[in-house]
C-alpha cells in the first residue's frame, strides 16, 4: 500500500476514536461513563444530559465518520475506501483514546454508510426508524439495521467491497451490542420510548 493511503488510513481511524460523548459530557460536569449505561454514545448522553446534548454527540459521531469517507471518495478506489470504511467504526468502538474501548458505532456507522451511498443510508435510517417507534429500544433498530445494511448497498450500489465493508461494519456494531441483546432476551433491556 502507499505511505499516502496508510497515513490516510491513521488519520481515519484517529478521526473515529475521538469521544465525542465523553467530551460533551465533561462541559456539562461529568463523565458519561459513569452515567447511565456507561456507554459514551448519543442514546445514554440524550437520557443523561438531555436531547440538545445527545443530538450534537450524535451529529458530530456520524461527521467523523461521514467527512473522511467522502472526501476518500475523491482520492482512491474502492477497494480501499471499504477500508477507510471499516477503520472508522473501529476507531469509535475501539477508541486508542479510551484504551481501545468505545461506543457500539451506530452513529459513525452511519455516517460512514451516507457517504458510501446515500441511498442506501437513507433506506436504513428509514427501517431504524420504523424499528425504533413499533419497539421503543433503541438497541434493537440498531442491531436490525445493522445486520441488512450490508443487504441493502449490495443492491442499491452492486459493489462487492462496499457490501463487505457494511457486513463487517454491521458485525461490528451487533458485537458491541452484545449486553444489550442479553438485555432485551431478559426483558430488561432500557425502553428508549415508553408504551
Amino acid at each position: 500500500m502507499e505511505i499516502d493511503f496508510i497515513v490516510y488510513l491513521i488519520i481515519t481511524y484517529l478521526l473515529g476514536s475521538i469521544p465525542f460523548g465523553l467530551i460533551i459530557s465533561k462541559f456539562f460536569g461529568k463523565d458519561i461513563r459513569k452515567e447511565g449505561s456507561g456507554n459514551i454514545g448519543a442514546t445514554n448522553v440524550t437520557r443523561v444530559l438531555g436531547k440538545k446534548a445527545g443530538l450534537l454527540v450524535l451529529i458530530l459521531d456520524m461527521l467523523k465518520g461521514f467527512l473522511p469517507i467522502y472526501i476518500a471518495k475523491y482520492i482512491f478506489d474502492t477497494k480501499l475506501i471499504s477500508l477507510l470504511a471499516i477503520a472508522s467504526v473501529i476507531g469509535h468502538c475501539f477508541s486508542i483514546f479510551l484504551k481501545f474501548k468505545g461506543g457500539k458505532g451506530v452513529a459513525t456507522a452511519i455516517g460512514v454508510l451516507l457517504a458510501l451511498s446515500f441511498k442506501t443510508a437513507l433506506i436504513v435510517i428509514m427501517f431504524w426508524l420504523g424499528v425504533f417507534l413499533v419497539s421503543g429500544y433503541v438497541s434493537l433498530a440498531s442491531m436490525l439495521s445493522a445486520s441488512i445494511s450490508w443487504v441493502i448497498i449490495n443492491f442499491i450500489e452492486n459493489n462487492t467491497y462496499f457490501t463487505y465493508a457494511a457486513f463487517i461494519i454491521g458485525l461490528i456494531v451487533i458485537i458491541k451490542h452484545k449486553d444489550n441483546l442479553d438485555r432485551l432476551l431478559k426483558g430488561t433491556e432500557y425502553r428508549f420510548l415508553h408504551k
